[in-house]
Order: C-alpha cells, then structure tokens, then sequence
C-alpha cells in the first residue's frame, strides 16, 4: 500500500506545500517536505525567478493540480466534482472543497481509520469497509450527515483497520465526524463546512480556471 516516500516528498516540494502522501510520516520530524522545502532541482533563486514569471493562468493552474493531488482525484472525477458544486446554490469554489472532503477515501483519513487518502483509496478497493451496512467499493462515494462506516466482518478488515487506528491515535478526528472504538466505526455528523476543510488553497482560483 506505501508509495515510494522520494517521489511523495518531492511532489510536496514541487507544488510548495504539504499533500500529507505518506499519512502519519508526514506529521513527523521525518516529513521531507519539511527538511527540504524547495523544489526538486531548484535553488532558492532559481524558485524565486521561476514564481516572479508565472502567468495569472499558470497561477490558476497550479492552484487546481495542488488540489487533485492533495485529495489524489483524478481529472475526469475532478470535473465530475465541480459540475455537482455548479449546481448546489452558494459559493462554487467552497462547495468543491466540501465535496471533495466528503469523499469516502478521505473521510477514512480525516477519522483516523486510514493513514493516508492513497491508503484509504486501497482500503476501500479491497471491500474491507461497509456504508450504512453495505460493502463500499468507490472511494469516490459521498458521505452525508448520519451515514456510519463501519468494517467488513472479516478478521482480516478487523486488524488492518484496527492497526491504522492505533498508529494515528494523536490523530483527531475533525468536529463533523465522530469516531468510537467498541465498535470500531465512524459515524459523519454534520456537513462539513468551508473552515473545516484541510487544504488550504483558494477555491476561487479553482473556480476561475475551470470556468474560463
């Protein structure tokens, strides 16, 4: 299920922030990103020149590919994400970022029950996680206020859940979720709202790409 942690580390590098690939390694003093925050093959000058001649597209364009990275979406699940958010009233760039946080891969994640989304994508792929009871097999599945995510009945769902848990204990999960123990499941409370969202890129920047 791990990713290679040099190719992880120097993706954070070159999109300027962290993509948390590596789960709980990236919460550490381990964190590449963190030792070496420059991009790959650049200097600080060099970065510096290369950010001082970026167009207002090329602005927007980065802006979009950090967050298909950040949630690992692919483009044409990107694009289905953002005509749903077309169509919700509000603000189109926040009610992306909501979407995209209530995708079943990272609501493993965001409760403690996944150490990366990567994983959380496997997770899911190999039936070891049941929505509301059934056995869910799409991490792109959308979870609503009420719905419980519980494990498979399998004794191997059972550990492997169990041991992500216990190495993302200090993990907690976010105000919208609620996680117990006896049964291990997590249960999604609220709609999550904009403030609540981890990534922390501008949903507008997005919004004005996708629209142009």
């Amino acid at each position: 299920m791990a990713r290679n942690t040099g190719a992880s580390c120097r993706l954070c590098r070159r999109e300027g922030m962290k993509l948390f690939l590596k789960g709980s390694r990236c919460e550490t003093g381990k964190c590449g990103f963190v030792r070496r925050p420059n991009p790959p093959g650049y200097t600080r000058q060099r970065q510096r020149r290369r950010r001082a001649r970026q167009s207002d597209y090329g602005v927007r364009l980065r802006e979009k590919q950090k967050v298909k990275r950040f949630y690992g979406v692919l483009e044409r699940q990107f694009r289905r994400h953002f005509r749903e958010a077309g169509r919700q009233s509000g603000n189109t760039g926040d009610n992306l970022l909501v979407l995209l946080e209530r995708r079943l891969d990272n609501v493993l994640y965001r409760s403690g029950l996944a150490q990366s989304r990567a994983q959380g994508r496997v997770i899911i792929a190999h039936g070891h996680i049941c929505l509301n009871g059934r056995r869910a097999h799409a991490p792109s599945q959308l979870v609503s206020p009420g719905d419980r995510i519980t494990l498979a009945p399998r004794e191997r769902s059972q550990s492997l859940v169990a041991a992500n848990r216990a190495a993302t204990q200090d993990r907690q999960p976010p105000s919208w979720l609620a996680l117990s123990a006896e049964p291990l499941e997590a249960r999604m409370l609220t709609m999550p709202t904009r403030d609540e969202v981890e990534f922390p890129g501008q949903g507008e920047l997005i919004v004005e790409f996708l629209a142009r």
